[in-house]
Protein backbone atom coordinates (compact mmCIF):
# COMPACT_ATOMS: atom_id res chain seq x y z
CA UNK A 1 0.00 0.00 0.00
CA UNK A 2 1.13 3.69 -0.92
CA UNK A 3 0.76 6.45 1.37
CA UNK A 4 -2.42 7.33 0.04
CA UNK A 5 -4.33 4.62 0.51
CA UNK A 6 -2.93 4.05 3.97
CA UNK A 7 -3.73 7.20 4.95
CA UNK A 8 -8.09 6.17 3.33
CA UNK A 9 -7.54 3.23 5.21
CA UNK A 10 -6.82 4.70 8.87
CA UNK A 11 -9.69 8.19 7.84
CA UNK A 12 -12.33 5.76 7.71
CA UNK A 13 -11.80 4.30 11.67
CA UNK A 14 -14.11 6.78 13.17
CA UNK A 15 -11.35 6.87 16.65
CA UNK A 16 -13.03 9.82 18.00
CA UNK A 17 -11.93 10.43 21.49
CA UNK A 18 -14.52 8.88 23.55
CA UNK A 19 -14.86 5.40 21.27
CA UNK A 20 -12.46 2.79 21.18
CA UNK A 21 -8.99 3.01 18.48
CA UNK A 22 -8.63 -0.65 18.62
CA UNK A 23 -9.90 -1.22 15.04
CA UNK A 24 -7.47 0.94 13.95
CA UNK A 25 -4.31 -0.30 15.82
CA UNK A 26 -4.63 -3.90 15.56
CA UNK A 27 -4.96 -2.93 11.21
CA UNK A 28 -1.81 -1.52 11.74
CA UNK A 29 -0.79 -4.22 13.86
CA UNK A 30 -1.50 -6.30 10.90
CA UNK A 31 0.23 -4.41 8.37
CA UNK A 32 3.50 -4.31 9.78
CA UNK A 33 3.36 -8.26 10.75
CA UNK A 34 3.05 -8.05 7.46
CA UNK A 35 6.43 -6.67 6.69
CA UNK A 36 8.07 -8.75 9.27
CA UNK A 37 7.31 -6.19 11.87
CA UNK A 38 6.96 -7.25 15.10
CA UNK A 39 5.07 -3.86 17.18
CA UNK A 40 4.21 -3.62 20.52
CA UNK A 41 0.35 -2.57 21.98
CA UNK A 42 0.17 -0.69 25.14
CA UNK A 43 -3.57 -0.94 26.39
CA UNK A 44 -5.13 1.68 29.00
CA UNK A 45 -6.54 0.46 32.17
CA UNK A 46 -9.71 -0.84 30.49
CA UNK A 47 -8.51 -2.72 27.92
CA UNK A 48 -10.59 -0.40 24.93
CA UNK A 49 -7.67 1.57 23.68
CA UNK A 50 -4.31 0.73 22.61
CA UNK A 51 -0.67 2.71 21.67
CA UNK A 52 1.15 0.86 19.49
CA UNK A 53 4.94 1.58 18.94
CA UNK A 54 7.59 -0.76 17.10
CA UNK A 55 11.28 -0.85 15.98
CA UNK A 56 11.75 -1.02 12.28
CA UNK A 57 15.17 -2.52 11.05
CA UNK A 58 18.23 -3.11 12.92
CA UNK A 59 18.09 -3.11 17.05
CA UNK A 60 20.87 -0.81 17.89
CA UNK A 61 20.61 3.08 18.39
CA UNK A 62 20.71 6.19 17.26
CA UNK A 63 17.51 5.34 14.93
CA UNK A 64 14.61 8.34 14.78
CA UNK A 65 10.96 8.09 16.28
CA UNK A 66 7.67 9.21 13.73
CA UNK A 67 5.63 9.65 16.73
CA UNK A 68 1.73 10.04 15.66
CA UNK A 69 -1.63 10.11 17.83
CA UNK A 70 -4.64 7.73 16.59
CA UNK A 71 -7.80 9.68 17.91
CA UNK A 72 -9.26 12.46 16.12
CA UNK A 73 -11.93 15.27 17.47
CA UNK A 74 -15.58 14.70 16.75
CA UNK A 75 -17.71 15.65 14.28
CA UNK A 76 -20.91 16.48 15.54
CA UNK A 77 -22.85 19.90 15.10
CA UNK A 78 -20.21 20.38 12.49
CA UNK A 79 -21.03 21.49 8.91
CA UNK A 80 -19.37 18.71 6.86
CA UNK A 81 -19.69 19.06 2.52
CA UNK A 82 -18.50 15.43 2.16
CA UNK A 83 -18.74 12.29 4.47
CA UNK A 84 -15.48 12.90 7.05
CA UNK A 85 -14.79 9.74 7.48
CA UNK A 86 -14.00 9.02 3.78
CA UNK A 87 -11.44 11.03 2.00
CA UNK A 88 -12.22 13.18 -0.64
CA UNK A 89 -10.00 14.77 -3.24
CA UNK A 90 -11.26 17.73 -4.43
CA UNK A 91 -9.49 21.15 -5.55
CA UNK A 92 -5.79 20.04 -4.87
CA UNK A 93 -7.29 19.21 -0.86
CA UNK A 94 -7.80 15.79 0.48
CA UNK A 95 -10.68 16.33 2.74
CA UNK A 96 -11.63 14.37 5.78
CA UNK A 97 -11.13 14.07 9.57
CA UNK A 98 -8.21 13.13 11.03
CA UNK A 99 -6.50 14.40 7.11
CA UNK A 100 -4.47 17.31 8.77
CA UNK A 101 -4.31 16.26 12.49
CA UNK A 102 -2.97 13.87 12.14
CA UNK A 103 -3.62 10.74 10.12
CA UNK A 104 -1.77 11.98 7.44
CA UNK A 105 1.74 11.96 8.93
CA UNK A 106 0.58 8.49 10.76
CA UNK A 107 0.06 7.06 6.97
CA UNK A 108 3.48 8.61 5.48
CA UNK A 109 5.35 7.18 8.43
CA UNK A 110 3.97 3.52 7.99
CA UNK A 111 4.37 4.31 4.43
CA UNK A 112 8.19 4.25 4.94
CA UNK A 113 8.28 1.90 6.89
CA UNK A 114 8.81 -0.97 3.34
CA UNK A 115 10.72 1.34 1.96
CA UNK A 116 13.07 1.41 4.87
CA UNK A 117 13.31 -2.65 4.78
CA UNK A 118 14.30 -2.35 1.28
CA UNK A 119 16.68 0.78 1.39
CA UNK A 120 18.41 -1.61 3.62
CA UNK A 121 18.65 1.01 6.99
CA UNK A 122 21.83 0.94 9.30
CA UNK A 123 19.43 2.84 12.16
CA UNK A 124 16.26 2.00 13.13
CA UNK A 125 13.30 3.40 12.45
CA UNK A 126 10.88 3.46 15.01
CA UNK A 127 7.15 3.60 14.96
CA UNK A 128 4.69 5.79 18.16
CA UNK A 129 1.05 5.94 17.69
CA UNK A 130 -0.85 7.19 20.80
CA UNK A 131 -4.04 7.02 21.64
CA UNK A 132 -6.49 10.29 23.61
CA UNK A 133 -3.87 13.28 22.66
CA UNK A 134 -6.91 15.20 21.70
CA UNK A 135 -8.28 14.81 25.08
CA UNK A 136 -5.05 15.76 27.27
CA UNK A 137 -2.02 13.48 25.40
CA UNK A 138 -2.89 10.64 27.99
CA UNK A 139 -1.70 7.88 25.65
CA UNK A 140 1.91 8.63 24.75
CA UNK A 141 3.19 8.48 28.85
CA UNK A 142 2.65 4.74 29.58
CA UNK A 143 4.06 3.92 25.69
CA UNK A 144 6.96 6.26 26.35
CA UNK A 145 8.02 4.69 29.31
CA UNK A 146 7.59 1.42 27.36
CA UNK A 147 9.87 2.17 24.45
CA UNK A 148 12.39 3.31 26.79
CA UNK A 149 12.90 0.27 28.82
CA UNK A 150 12.67 -2.06 25.37
CA UNK A 151 13.77 0.13 22.48
CA UNK A 152 17.63 1.27 21.52
CA UNK A 153 17.33 4.77 22.47
CA UNK A 154 16.58 6.93 19.79
CA UNK A 155 18.88 10.29 18.52
CA UNK A 156 15.58 12.12 18.04
CA UNK A 157 11.74 12.15 17.51
CA UNK A 158 9.73 13.75 15.29
CA UNK A 159 6.34 14.20 16.35
CA UNK A 160 4.46 15.01 12.85
CA UNK A 161 1.87 17.35 13.91
CA UNK A 162 0.81 20.23 11.43
CA UNK A 163 3.66 22.78 11.06
CA UNK A 164 3.44 22.65 6.47
CA UNK A 165 6.65 20.62 7.08
CA UNK A 166 8.82 23.68 8.79
CA UNK A 167 10.73 22.54 12.17
CA UNK A 168 9.02 23.81 15.30
CA UNK A 169 11.62 23.59 18.18
CA UNK A 170 9.02 25.04 20.95
CA UNK A 171 5.57 25.21 21.93
CA UNK A 172 3.92 25.66 25.54
CA UNK A 173 2.84 23.31 28.10
CA UNK A 174 -0.79 22.70 28.97
CA UNK A 175 -1.93 22.49 32.61
CA UNK A 176 -5.52 21.41 33.94
CA UNK A 177 -7.65 21.22 36.96
CA UNK A 178 -10.91 20.40 37.19
CA UNK A 179 -12.87 22.74 40.31
CA UNK A 180 -15.95 21.70 42.09
CA UNK A 181 -17.61 23.92 44.43
CA UNK A 182 -19.82 22.48 47.47
CA UNK A 183 -21.79 25.09 48.00
CA UNK A 184 -24.85 25.17 50.58
CA UNK A 185 -28.84 25.47 49.37
CA UNK A 186 -31.39 28.12 50.95
CA UNK A 187 -33.77 30.23 49.00
CA UNK A 188 -32.18 33.42 47.36
CA UNK A 189 -34.23 35.67 49.92
CA UNK A 190 -32.21 34.53 52.84
CA UNK A 191 -28.45 34.64 51.03
CA UNK A 192 -26.88 35.07 53.55
CA UNK A 193 -27.33 31.75 55.34
CA UNK A 194 -26.37 30.12 52.17
CA UNK A 195 -23.49 29.82 50.54
CA UNK A 196 -24.07 29.99 46.31
CA UNK A 197 -21.30 28.07 44.68
CA UNK A 198 -21.48 29.85 41.51
CA UNK A 199 -20.58 33.19 43.17
CA UNK A 200 -18.04 32.18 45.43
CA UNK A 201 -16.58 30.01 42.03
CA UNK A 202 -16.63 33.24 40.12
CA UNK A 203 -14.17 34.47 42.87
CA UNK A 204 -11.49 32.28 41.38
CA UNK A 205 -12.50 32.57 37.83
CA UNK A 206 -11.95 36.22 38.42
CA UNK A 207 -8.43 35.38 40.40
CA UNK A 208 -7.58 33.34 36.53
CA UNK A 209 -8.20 36.89 34.66
CA UNK A 210 -5.87 38.81 37.59
CA UNK A 211 -3.16 36.36 36.70
CA UNK A 212 -3.66 37.16 33.17
CA UNK A 213 -3.52 40.76 33.39
CA UNK A 214 -0.27 40.59 35.33
CA UNK A 215 1.35 38.43 32.69
CA UNK A 216 0.14 40.69 29.88
CA UNK A 217 1.66 43.81 31.42
CA UNK A 218 5.07 41.98 32.25
CA UNK A 219 7.80 42.52 29.87
CA UNK A 220 8.25 38.91 28.59
CA UNK A 221 11.49 36.59 28.42
CA UNK A 222 13.20 36.21 24.84
CA UNK A 223 11.52 32.78 24.55
CA UNK A 224 8.20 34.31 25.85
CA UNK A 225 8.85 36.52 23.23
CA UNK A 226 8.25 34.63 20.51
CA UNK A 227 5.29 32.79 21.29
CA UNK A 228 1.60 34.26 20.71
CA UNK A 229 0.51 35.73 22.89
CA UNK A 230 4.43 36.04 24.66
CA UNK A 231 3.14 35.02 28.37
CA UNK A 232 1.43 32.25 29.99
CA UNK A 233 -2.38 32.05 29.87
CA UNK A 234 -5.24 31.10 32.28
CA UNK A 235 -8.43 29.75 31.28
CA UNK A 236 -12.24 28.88 31.85
CA UNK A 237 -14.18 27.65 28.61
CA UNK A 238 -16.80 25.82 30.57
CA UNK A 239 -18.55 26.29 34.14
CA UNK A 240 -21.73 24.33 35.02
CA UNK A 241 -24.12 24.76 38.27
CA UNK A 242 -26.90 25.83 40.20
CA UNK A 243 -30.43 24.63 40.25
CA UNK A 244 -33.19 27.62 40.15
CA UNK A 245 -32.77 31.44 39.95
CA UNK A 246 -34.08 31.73 43.26
CA UNK A 247 -31.80 29.06 44.80
CA UNK A 248 -28.18 29.68 46.34
CA UNK A 249 -26.54 27.01 43.83
CA UNK A 250 -25.25 24.16 45.75
CA UNK A 251 -22.44 22.94 42.77
CA UNK A 252 -20.34 25.18 40.94
CA UNK A 253 -17.55 23.43 38.59
CA UNK A 254 -15.80 24.34 35.69
CA UNK A 255 -12.01 24.17 34.77
CA UNK A 256 -9.17 25.98 35.14
CA UNK A 257 -6.47 25.37 32.45
CA UNK A 258 -2.81 27.23 32.05
CA UNK A 259 -0.93 27.27 28.59
CA UNK A 260 2.80 27.62 30.35
CA UNK A 261 5.63 29.29 28.44
CA UNK A 262 8.53 26.92 28.63
CA UNK A 263 10.92 27.70 31.63
CA UNK A 264 8.28 28.66 33.68
CA UNK A 265 7.32 26.95 36.56
CA UNK A 266 3.76 25.51 37.07
CA UNK A 267 3.97 24.61 40.45
CA UNK A 268 4.51 28.34 41.30
CA UNK A 269 0.85 29.04 39.89
CA UNK A 270 -0.77 25.70 41.27
CA UNK A 271 0.82 26.84 44.45
CA UNK A 272 -0.38 30.44 43.94
CA UNK A 273 -4.18 28.85 42.21
CA UNK A 274 -4.64 26.52 45.68
CA UNK A 275 -3.45 29.86 47.97
CA UNK A 276 -6.64 31.54 46.54
CA UNK A 277 -8.37 28.26 46.66
CA UNK A 278 -7.95 28.20 50.42
CA UNK A 279 -8.96 31.57 50.96
CA UNK A 280 -12.65 31.58 49.18
CA UNK A 281 -12.87 27.94 51.17
CA UNK A 282 -12.38 29.91 54.21
CA UNK A 283 -15.02 32.56 53.54
CA UNK A 284 -17.45 30.07 52.07
CA UNK A 285 -17.05 28.00 55.61
CA UNK A 286 -17.40 30.64 57.71
CA UNK A 287 -21.32 31.02 56.76
CA UNK A 288 -21.71 27.15 56.46
CA UNK A 289 -18.52 25.29 57.80
CA UNK A 290 -19.14 21.69 55.71
CA UNK A 291 -19.03 23.49 52.69
CA UNK A 292 -15.72 23.25 50.53
CA UNK A 293 -13.87 23.85 47.06
CA UNK A 294 -12.54 20.41 45.21
CA UNK A 295 -9.69 20.56 43.02
CA UNK A 296 -8.86 17.51 40.34
CA UNK A 297 -6.15 17.42 38.10
CA UNK A 298 -7.31 16.87 34.77
CA UNK A 299 -4.07 17.07 32.33
CA UNK A 300 -0.33 17.57 32.32
CA UNK A 301 1.60 18.28 28.84
CA UNK A 302 4.88 19.17 29.39
CA UNK A 303 6.30 22.01 27.32
CA UNK A 304 8.55 21.78 24.93
CA UNK A 305 11.73 23.31 25.19
CA UNK A 306 14.44 24.54 22.42
CA UNK A 307 17.18 22.99 22.36
CA UNK A 308 20.43 23.80 22.62
CA UNK A 309 22.23 21.89 19.30
CA UNK A 310 19.29 19.40 19.58
CA UNK A 311 19.51 16.20 17.36
CA UNK A 312 16.15 16.70 16.66
CA UNK A 313 16.48 20.35 15.87
CA UNK A 314 19.46 19.35 12.97
CA UNK A 315 18.45 16.10 11.50
CA UNK A 316 14.62 18.07 10.37
CA UNK A 317 16.49 21.03 9.30
CA UNK A 318 18.93 19.21 7.32
CA UNK A 319 16.28 17.10 5.60
CA UNK A 320 13.74 20.33 5.05
CA UNK A 321 16.05 23.07 4.56
CA UNK A 322 13.88 25.01 7.05
CA UNK A 323 16.48 27.14 9.37
CA UNK A 324 14.07 29.83 10.51
CA UNK A 325 12.69 30.00 14.36
CA UNK A 326 9.30 28.26 15.00
CA UNK A 327 7.44 27.91 18.31
CA UNK A 328 3.31 27.40 18.47
CA UNK A 329 1.20 28.31 21.78
CA UNK A 330 -0.48 24.78 21.33
CA UNK A 331 1.00 21.52 23.44
CA UNK A 332 2.11 18.16 21.92
CA UNK A 333 3.63 15.03 22.90
CA UNK A 334 6.87 16.65 22.06
CA UNK A 335 7.28 17.66 25.35
CA UNK A 336 6.83 14.48 26.61
CA UNK A 337 9.14 12.63 24.67
CA UNK A 338 11.39 15.53 25.74
CA UNK A 339 10.71 14.81 29.39
CA UNK A 340 11.38 11.27 29.03
CA UNK A 341 15.54 12.41 27.33
CA UNK A 342 14.29 12.53 24.10
CA UNK A 343 15.44 15.30 21.46
CA UNK A 344 12.11 16.10 20.01
CA UNK A 345 10.47 18.39 17.58
CA UNK A 346 7.93 19.01 15.65
CA UNK A 347 7.43 18.71 12.09
CA UNK A 348 4.49 17.50 9.80
CA UNK A 349 1.99 18.34 7.02
CA UNK A 350 -0.71 20.18 6.97
CA UNK A 351 -1.97 23.54 8.59
CA UNK A 352 -2.69 23.55 12.51
CA UNK A 353 -5.65 26.30 11.36
CA UNK A 354 -7.37 23.00 9.62
CA UNK A 355 -7.01 20.65 13.06
CA UNK A 356 -10.66 20.13 14.10
CA UNK A 357 -12.50 22.43 11.81
CA UNK A 358 -15.54 21.26 9.62
CA UNK A 359 -14.28 20.34 6.15
CA UNK A 360 -10.95 19.60 7.45
CA UNK A 361 -8.57 19.28 4.81
CA UNK A 362 -4.63 18.57 4.25
CA UNK A 363 -2.70 19.83 1.07
CA UNK A 364 -1.85 17.09 -1.27
CA UNK A 365 1.21 19.18 -1.95
CA UNK A 366 1.94 19.25 2.12
CA UNK A 367 1.12 15.57 1.36
CA UNK A 368 3.45 15.10 -1.16
CA UNK A 369 5.93 17.44 0.79
CA UNK A 370 5.62 14.73 3.71
CA UNK A 371 6.69 12.01 0.99
CA UNK A 372 9.84 13.72 0.39
CA UNK A 373 10.89 14.02 3.73
CA UNK A 374 10.26 10.63 4.90
CA UNK A 375 12.46 9.67 1.90
CA UNK A 376 14.89 11.30 2.79
CA UNK A 377 14.91 10.10 6.70
CA UNK A 378 15.41 6.84 5.14
CA UNK A 379 18.14 8.20 3.05
CA UNK A 380 19.34 9.44 5.73
CA UNK A 381 19.43 6.12 8.26
CA UNK A 382 20.76 4.14 5.82
CA UNK A 383 23.51 6.17 5.77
Amino acid sequence: MDARAILDKLVSFQTVSTVSNLDLVNWVEDYLKGHGVSPTLVYNDEGTKASLYANVGPEVEGGVVLSGHTDVVPVEGQAWDTDPFTVTEKDGRLYGRGTCDMKGFDALALAAVPLALKRGIKRPLQIALSYDEEVGCLGAPPMIAEMRKHLPAASAVVVGEPSMMKAVSGHKGSYGWWVHVHGFEVHSSLLHTGVNAIMYGVKLIEWANQVNDANMAATPSPLAAQFDPPFTTAHTGKIWGGTAHNITAKDCEFGIDFRLVPGEDINAYREAMLARVAEVEALMQDVVPETRIEITPRFHVPPLQPENEGEAERLVRQLTGDNASHVVSYGTEAGQFQEKDYSAIICGPGDIAQAHQPNEFLEISQFEAGQVFMEKLVDHLAE
